[in-house]
């Protein structure tokens, strides 16, 4: 969940440290840093616990002036975000590091490195990297051999990039469990945690593959894999627009994403459907074999991407007639599984370096799962470079903590493979042709939605004084009800739950009353005639409703009754549309209310530890 940024350059390259930790932003973090080495050979370190906008202040006046650096956003993990837990963390006053990750056996390392006359500053993990690395280099008196016999000794998971000032031209980078990309420059090169952090100075990158170490020079870079060989990695093009990180006419990231949505999930079809139906050699080239002997599907994910899995049970299901599984990463990664045969292993993520989803791939391919599908939207990431079937998003850069673009790309790629996967488990041609052509309808359909925008924003008024909200749905849209109360909570604070419609009676009903609003998603779909007795249920005892209904559902607003009608839909692709009106009402309360929409508190983006 941090962020790294890293320079080796002829220019002054602080400014580059700075920029490249403002594009990280959105990953989440308590504190900032970094570490510039001088032309005099002496590194200079700045360290501010809070945005990035405190570093820069700091570093005002004095500005490191030196053409090696790194840089830091923490996310505490060991100790309290504080000035001294902040990175870089330093051994001695010649040897600096940043770390993304956590080290399971650092409390063991600290006491022996303590006994050999090592002092510690910070409660971090983080600094027992560094005192272990000055400890080598003490020995080999190579900075490369340093850092390598140091990682021999740790277990878990990071990315490491450090810098000495007694080699002040390159730097040491490695990746184990988190990810880590080089930005090829002319001349210079650099290094990051999320490319997106250094689209200012290049477009060129290569992804470090786990185990990979690499000696990072102003006119070359070495790279070795675990085993010690001299490896190369495909230098790729970034191909997102360069308006991607910035928030154009928008007053912050989540909305600018909530309104790209009709072009992203036009983007995700692209090359994958025909105007009837679906290319599934889009999924790979193996991908017809495989997907004939498909029996059972298991999706892992975790928060928005689980969601977007719980949606696509209901399509793998009706659809394809396999049975589907659906469970949270972190839950699944440490129970006993029964594997049914041919289990197709099916991950979300947005990042691909979600660490419990990763952890879990892993062990699937362990237990003998048939295959691994990813669904994500990064290319070169983990889960991406580990899967043997890959569905790119095409959502693009998504800046605001908050998922949403991300999340409807994922459903229109979901709803891609399981047509293709549907086609072998007789799903007919003209059923197929039926649910294509209304996929290729939902973007226009979404732009109706989004010119709901204003009348959305008035009806945010009414949760402004409301510490409770309920969300209802019933079948597919259960699943969409849950993502519209994660979405409420996490960036309004407003704490929301979500439950099937049906299951009022169960529980939920007696929360009821005029303090406690009840939002509905209702498409004129098989279970709409349940879903209004459900929804009179809620009016008999006081409660207020908010109801996206169908232009069709012949839903009435009266006393207590809001109703803001949605385009008619067909009811396979009922849960990408019906996301998008409550995205928008989450994020009018949250403005109104006036949280951090986009970099809402103890959030982070990428959940790259567990």
């Amino acid at each position: 969940m941090c962020g790294i940024v890293g320079a080796v350059s002829e220019r002054d390259v602080h400014g580059i440290l700075l920029e490249g930790l403002r594009r990280l932003e959105y990953r989440g973090y308590d504190s900032a840093g970094m570490a510039v080495i001088d032309s005099a050979a002496q590194v200079h370190r700045a360290r501010e616990v809070g945005k990035v906008a405190a570093l820069a202040e700091a570093i005002a006046a004095n500005p490191p002036a030196g053409s090696v650096g790194i840089a830091h956003t923490r996310w505490a993990t060991h100790g309290a975000p504080s000035q001294i837990n902040a990175h870089p963390h330093m051994s001695g006053d010649r040897l600096a590091i940043v770390h993304n990750g956590i080290i399971e056996n650092y409390q063991e390392l600290r006491e022996e490195l303590k006994a050999e006359g090592f002092e510690f500053t910070s409660q971090t993990d983080t600094e027992v990297v560094a005192h272990l690395i000055e400890k080598k280099y003490r020995i080999t008196g190579d900075l490369y051999q340093a850092v390598s016999q140091a990682i021999s000794h740790l277990r878990g998971a990071y990315a490491l990039a450090v810098i000495h000032a007694n080699e002040p031209d390159h730097m040491i980078v490695c990746r184990e469990g988190s990810p880590l990309v080089i930005g090829v420059g002319i001349g210079e090169n650099f290094i990051a945690s999320d490319q997106l952090a250094l689209l200012p100075v290049t477009d060129r990158f290569m992804f470090l593959e786990e185990g990979d170490m690499a000696d990072i020079r102003r006119d070359r870079m070495d790279i070795r894999d675990r085993e010690g060989q001299v490896v190369e990695r495909t230098v790729n093009r970034f191909e997102h627009g360069s308006d991607s990180a910035d928030k154009g006419e928008y007053r912050h990231f989540m909305l600018k994403e909530i309104f790209e949505q009709p072009r992203v999930i036009k983007a995700t079809m692209e090359g994958r459907v025909t105007a009837k139906k679906v290319l599934e050699q889009a999924l790979g080239t193996s991908a017809g074999d495989l997907l004939k002997s498909v029996r059972h599907v298991q999706i892992i994910a975790c928060g928005t991407s689980y969601h977007a899995g719980m949606v696509a049970r209901y399509w793998i299901e009706d659809l394809a007639g396999v049975p589907c599984s659906v469970e949270v990463a972190s839950e699944f990664r440490y129970r006993k599984h029964v594997i049914q045969p041919d289990t197709l292993f099916l991950c979300i993520s947005q990042s691909g370096e979600t660490a419990d989803t990763l952890a879990a791939l892993r062990q699937a391919k362990k237990a003998g799962f048939r295959a691994a599908l990813a669904i994500c939207n990064v290319p070169g990431s983990s889960l991406v470079r580990e899967s043997d079937l890959v569905m790119m998003t095409q959502a693009g850069p998504e800046i605001g903590v908050a998922s949403t673009k991300a999340f409807t790309t994922q459903l229109t790629a979901l709803l891609i493979f399981t047509l293709a996967l549907a086609r072998h488990n007789g799903l007919s041609e003209e059923r197929e042709a039926e649910i294509v052509e209304a996929l290729h309808r939902v973007p226009g359909q979404v732009e109706q939605v989004l010119a709901l925008d204003s009348a959305i924003a008035e009806m945010s008024g009414a949760f402004m004084d409301k510490v409770h909200t309920l969300f209802l749905g019933r079948g597919s849209l259960f699943p969409v009800a849950l993502e519209g109360a994660l979405k409420l909570k996490e960036i309004s604070y407003i704490h929301a739950e979500a439950y099937p419609a049906g299951e009022l009676k169960h529980g939920p009903l007696a929360l009821v009353d005029s303090d406690m609003p009840v939002v509905t998603v209702a498409p004129n779909n098989a279970m709409l005639e349940k879903l209004k007795s459900n929804l009179e249920e809620v009016r008999a005892r006081g409660g207020e409703l908010f109801v996206f209904a169908d232009s069709q559902a012949n839903v009435q607003a009266e006393e207590g009754l809001h109703v803001l009608s949605l385009p008619s839909v067909h009811e396979v692709t009922a849960p990408i549309v019906y996301t998008v009106p409550l995205q928008l009402l989450s994020y009018h309360v949250a403005v109104l209310k006036g949280t951090d929409v986009d970099q809402p508190r103890n959030l982070a983006k990428s959940v790259t530890v567990e």
